[in-house]
């Protein structure tokens, strides 16, 4: 209950719908100031075809006047007079509410034209405030956005991590030239020589069993030193 309570009074405390409010009820003015306006320019056209009616009587009247007159019937010009004078007054009185009807309709017009200005003028003022009040909001959003990408996204662990990777290579490499000074490289290359060494003396062996080779002339270098004897011999 308190929840809803809460959103319920920041939505009515809420500036933009407030503002968007203001412009709907601006706009549901204009049809009832149209239908005043209505009432007052037809109680003008009304009183225009009554005034145009006591001119018809007024006229009709006169001429009826004059005829009684001329047809020696005073009686009846008496009396045409009688109601010729009440559509004279009748028409006087019209004449005056008319004058009225159109000073209010002129009123009317002229406070619709000042309404309509201050309608337009409050409305952009609105949507300029309104259009402001959703960009300060997105921005706002962006700003939380961001803020909590600094401090919970990357920024809070990148150093941490590139501290960690750090400290574990530098371990590694130390391992790694720790066990490369450990280990007798020149004995090493010895043992690999010498195993290269018995392998051709092996594969030497194998040529000369299957006849592929023949042994080393071991005894044409005697029999060359022989003949190198006999030589000296015979030149003593």
């Amino acid at each position: 209950m308190r929840s809803f309570v809460g959103f319920f009074v920041s939505t009515i405390e809420d500036p933009e719908l407030i503002l968007e409010q203001n412009i709907r009820d601006l706009n549901d003015q204009v049809p009832k100031m149209n239908e005043s306006i209505a009432m007052v320019r037809a109680n003008v056209t009304l009183l225009e075809k009554e005034n145009e009616k006591y001119k018809r009587e007024i006229s009709d009247l006169t001429a009826k006047v004059k005829a009684a007159i001329q047809g020696g019937r005073d009686d009846l010009a008496a009396q045409f007079a009688a109601r010729l004078q009440t559509e004279k007054s009748a028409f006087a009185r019209n004449e005056g509410q008319l004058s009225t009807a159109r000073t209010a309709y002129e009123k009317a017009l002229n406070v619709k034209k000042a309404f309509m200005r201050e309608k337009d003028k409050k409305t952009n003022e609105a949507m300029n405030a309104i259009r402001d009040a959703r960009r300060a909001k997105w921005q706002s959003k962006v700003a939380d956005a961001m803020e909590s990408f600094e401090v919970g996204g990357i920024d809070a662990t990148h150093d941490e991590m590139l501290r960690k990777v750090e400290e574990q290579t530098a371990v590694n490499e130390a391992r790694m030239q720790m066990a490369l000074e450990s280990v007798d490289t020149a004995t090493m290359k010895i043992e690999e020589d010498a195993e290269a060494l018995q392998a051709a003396e092996l594969v030497k062996q194998f040529k000369m069993e299957m006849g592929l080779d023949s042994p080393a002339p071991v005894a044409d270098v005697g029999g060359a030193g022989e003949k190198t004897i006999g030589k000296k011999v015979e030149v003593k």
